[in-house]
């Protein structure tokens, strides 16, 4: 059987202030807990900013990983290089068009009130990477892919995938 299998990851940028609440959280955590030595309700206090910390790192920190196999997209979201949550499958067949991000190709589809789902870097590159594609009739779906990953979407469905 030939199966195609292409794999990608992809690092979202990391929000200025996200940093900045980082730094606010780990400076407050240490105020509190070396505080909490003398008070101990300040200790606990500042086990709760620790702990608000870790999630606010494991949901900055992220990364999309997609892999296609066999007319089927699996987006992943590593977080914090540690752990791996799946986000979203998607298959081929019901996808409507692929195309990038500001391709004529999408013109008939701008007054679409579909729900957006970002899956990319979250920033605009040059030359810009993004991808859209309309799943179900339901879902808009942004995501970055590599020029492997087109292609092989492109040899199953080369009326829905375009390059331009």
């Amino acid at each position: 059987m030939n199966e195609t299998y292409v794999e990608c990851l992809i690092k979202k940028k990391t929000p200025a202030y996200m940093t900045l609440l980082k730094i606010l959280l780990i400076m407050l955590t240490v105020i509190f807990v070396v505080i909490g030595f003398i008070l101990i309700p300040a200790l606990l206090i500042g086990v709760a900013f620790g702990v608000i910390f870790y999630f606010v790192y494991m949901n900055s920190e992220l990364e999309y990983e997609y892999l296609y196999v066999d007319k089927e997209l699996v987006i992943d979201k590593v977080m914090a290089k540690s752990k791996r949550k799946r986000v979203a499958v998607f298959h081929l067949d019901q996808m409507e068009i692929v195309a990038p991000v500001k391709s004529w190709h999408l013109d008939n589809f701008k007054n679409r009130k579909d729900k957006v789902f970002d899956y990319s870097s979250g920033e605009e590159k040059q030359p810009d990477r993004r991808y859209v594609f309309f799943y179900d009739g339901q879902k808009k779906v942004i995501f970055e892919p590599n020029e492997a990953m087109i292609k092989a979407m492109q040899m199953v469905a080369p009326r829905k995938v375009f390059i331009d």
